[in-house]
């Protein structure tokens, strides 16, 4: 009778499946992280800044892009309209941080009204964007 030849190599466990699978795993926790981050203006130029701080989380931001138009959060929007827009965006017993995002090319009396404007509001924080050198 024959019998078949018996193989005396031990059982081996092929792992390259094992690690595709956490490379792919690993792979799509990366790219998913990079789409959390959250930005509150529109996207523009901003100054730089040796002492730039990162503030906590803002409720709201306002945009002024090189040719002076305003936008709050996101959203267009006239100068002369700008408090009753924040105003309305303010929840009773809150201190909100009004954040400007203007661009490094944007004429000097754009910011200063945008901030006259905001200034009448009492209990308002402002900031002023800038990026870290």
């Amino acid at each position: 009778m024959l019998f078949p030849e018996e193989n005396d190599a031990p059982a081996q466990i092929n792992i390259v499946p094992m690690i595709d699978v956490v490379f792919a795993l690993l792979t799509f926790f990366i790219v998913s992280t990079l789409f959390l981050t959250r930005s509150e203006g529109l996207p523009v130029n901003l100054p730089q800044a040796a002492t730039a701080k990162q503030q906590q989380q803002t409720k709201i931001a306002i945009t002024i892009k090189p040719d002076g138009q305003l936008s709050l959060n996101k959203q267009p929007i006239e100068l002369g309209q700008l408090e009753t827009g924040v105003r309305s965006l303010i929840q009773a017993n809150q201190q909100p941080v009004v954040v400007i995002h203007a661009d490094e090319k944007v004429e000097h009396r754009f910011v200063v009204s945008a901030m006259d404007q905001i200034r009448k509001i009492n209990g308002v924080k402002m900031a002023i964007a800038t990026q870290r050198q």
